[in-house]
């Protein structure tokens, strides 16, 4: 039984997780102790704690390899959710090309890894880095803009990193994304989702700027997402939380952009008291 539990964020996230002002109350309510720790805190006991549920370590890009050290010696002494196999699988966009082969339809991307020069789409396309949280060091660029995409894979290239580059689909602009949240492998709730990403000048803060509202997902856009979680299912185990963002390519059809399983906003002020409860059901559960 969860009587304790650690809401692991990062120094720099503090005051800005929107779930954390909703759900921390409703876990003190339901009778569970909780604290708000900071990953890279070296005071925090983590073996105090019935369970450690990564919520807003969103700086952990920056520092990938003392991050991923860290999971192993906190997965060692409590119940890391979600589990250490599946974050690290999750850690690197390169999962998507793992979707795609399992048949969930994605956004159609290329993968630009270190000492290759990327080949861009027609159109306008995004280029992001391989391992990334809340939309940093993402630009969007135009067809006349090659020189500079090619410099910002440049820049990313030259820190290790692989580097994603996808179509800027038409319906982004005008819908929007739309964030479909499961816990404990159910669906739960969606929301839409608007992110301002600028032209040429990657994102450099912790995240890029974003509306989000209510949403009620159609059966087309669930189905799709049922499809990535039960993939993950498959290969992992049940996630205890996931956030697929699903978008539709240029065809109508839905894909999915991301699935976030490390650390996702779970649009809870988006959401119905029911989907609070579903979450801290789920925080509980064995």
């Amino acid at each position: 039984m969860v009587t304790r539990l650690a809401w692991v964020s990062a120094h720099e996230a503090r005051g800005h997780d929107e779930d954390e002002p909703l759900a921390l109350p409703a876990l003190r309510q339901a009778g569970i102790a909780v604290d708000e720790v900071v990953w890279t805190d070296p005071a925090v006991r983590w073996a105090d704690y019935d369970r450690a549920v990564l919520r807003s370590t969103w700086d952990y890009p920056q520092r990938l390899g003392q991050f991923l050290t860290w999971l192993e010696t906190v997965g060692q002494v409590t119940d890391l959710r979600n589990p250490l196999p599946m974050l690290r699988w999750n850690l690197d966009k390169h999962y998507l090309a793992d979707l795609d082969r399992a048949g969930v339809p994605v956004t159609p991307t290329t993968f630009v890894e270190p000492g290759h020069r990327p080949h861009f789409p027609a159109g306008d396309f995004v280029v992001k880095p391989a391992v990334g949280a809340g939309s940093r060091h993402v630009a969007s660029y135009r067809p006349a803009q090659h020189d500079e995409a090619y410099a910002h894979v440049r820049r990313l290239h030259a820190t290790g990193t692989s580097v994603l580059v996808q179509p800027r689909l038409t319906s982004v602009a005008d819908d929007g994304e739309w964030p479909l949240v499961f816990f404990t492998g159910r669906y739960s709730h969606a929301a839409n989702k608007r992110v301002v990403l600028p032209h040429t000048d990657p994102v450099d803060d912790l995240f890029a700027p974003e509306t989000s509202t209510p949403h009620v997902a159609d059966p087309e856009l669930i189905a799709v997402a049922c499809k990535a979680v039960d993939t993950v299912t498959g290969s992992f185990g049940v996630p205890l939380y996931a956030r697929v963002d699903l978008v539709r390519d240029d065809h109508g059809r839905p894909c999915v952009l991301e699935l976030e399983l490390v650390e996702p906003s779970l649009f809870l002020p988006q959401t119905t008291p029911a989907a609070l409860e579903r979450f801290v059901d789920a925080l509980q559960a064995d």
